[in-house]
């Protein structure tokens, strides 16, 4: 029978493998969900140009809506109505009084239409929506 007459000086061994899997699957993850984020903003509307642009906040609670050209209102992929703009302006202020929003106008589409929306926004209680347009080159 053998006998180790000294304990092993190297200690624990931590394997590396399955950390290395982890980091690779939360890598790929957040890859996944950063591509869904950004889908509303790569709709089929063309922003107007403006010449002191501003980047664009990617905060966890903007909400953006946008404004096609023939004046349609689209929040989260889905196509309202003005009630329904307000209606759910309404709940995300109640559930957060600091609530961000965004209007993308289409740059062909009537300025009535981006000030129904603003209008829609103020009312139920957004500070200060932004406007997003594109730095013109």
């Amino acid at each position: 029978m053998l006998i180790k007459s000294q304990p092993d000086k190297h200690g624990a061994v931590i394997e590396m493998t399955p950390m290395i899997d982890i980091v690779f699957l939360l890598l790929i993850f957040f890859l996944v969900a950063t591509t869904f984020r950004e889908e509303e903003r790569e709709m089929q509307v063309v922003l107007p140009f403006a010449s002191s642009s501003e980047p664009i906040s990617t905060m966890l609670k903007e909400m953006i809506v946008n404004i096609t050209e023939d004046g349609g209102i689209i929040v989260g992929n889905r196509r309202v109505d003005e009630d329904e703009l307000r209606s759910i302006v309404k709940e995300a202020v109640a559930a957060n009084p600091e609530q961000k929003v965004t209007v993308r106008g289409d740059r062909g589409t009537v300025y009535a239409n981006v000030i129904r929306v603003l209008d829609a926004c103020k009312g139920e209680g957004i500070q200060d929506p932004y406007l997003d347009t594109v730095l013109q080159e």
